[in-house]
C-alpha cells in the first residue's frame, strides 16, 4: 500500500516514489490503495498540480491496484491513540485493516519513530520510498543516488 504522498509526488516528479509507483505498473507488487488515499491524491493534485490531472488517471487506469475499504467510523474512534495526524489514522486502519506487507509512505507523521505511535508500527510496517526500493525491490545504493534529484528532462534523454 502507498499512501497520497508517494501518489503524489510519484505522478508530479520522476524520484523515488515513481519508480515505486513504475513497479507497481509492472506487477512486481500487488498494490492496494484506500478509498481516502485516492480521494486526498485527486484532490491534492486537482489544486497544487492541475496540469498532472491526466498523468495521476493515466497510472490510475493502466495500474491493477485493489481500492481497499475505509476503516469504519466506529474503528477509528477505536483507534484515536494510534498517530498524532487524526486524518491519517484512517488510511492507517486501511492499511492494519487489509494486513499489507508494507505500507510506502513519505509522510512523517507515518514516517517518524515515536513512543506515541509505538503501536502504529507495531501493526503496520512503513518504509520510505528508497527504503522499499532498496530493501524490498533490490535496488543498488548508486542507482537510488542517481534518481534523487532526476528531472523529467532526464527520464525523457534515459529513453
Amino acid at each position: 500500500m502507498v499512501d497520497t504522498t508517494v501518489l503524489v509526488a510519484g505522478t508530479v516528479w520522476p524520484r523515488w516514489p515513481y519508480e515505486v509507483l513504475q513497479h507497481a505498473l509492472r506487477g512486481d507488487f500487488r498494490l492496494l490503495l484506500s478509498t481516502t488515499t485516492l480521494e486526498e491524491s485527486r484532490r491534492t493534485i486537482g489544486k497544487k498540480f492541475p496540469a498532472y490531472n491526466n498523468d495521476f488517471e493515466t497510472f490510475l487506469k493502466t495500474s491493477s491496484y485493489q481500492e481497499v475499504p475505509d476503516p469504519s467510523v466506529q474503528e477509528v474512534r477505536a483507534n484515536l491513540d494510534l498517530m498524532g495526524d487524526k486524518t491519517d489514522i484512517p488510511i492507517a486502519l486501511a492499511g492494519i485493516l487489509s494486513q499489507v506487507d508494507w505500507f510506502v509512505s513519505e509522510d512523517k507523521d507515518f514516517t517518524k519513530r515515536t513512543v506515541a505511535n509505538s503501536n502504529l508500527h507495531a501493526r503496520l510496517n512503513i518504509i520510505l520510498s528508497g527504503t522499499f526500493l532498496r530493501e524490498v525491490m533490490g535496488w543498488t545504493s548508486e542507482e537510488l543516488e542517481r534518481i534523487r534529484k532526476r528531472t523529467w528532462e532526464e527520464v525523457e534523454e534515459d529513453g
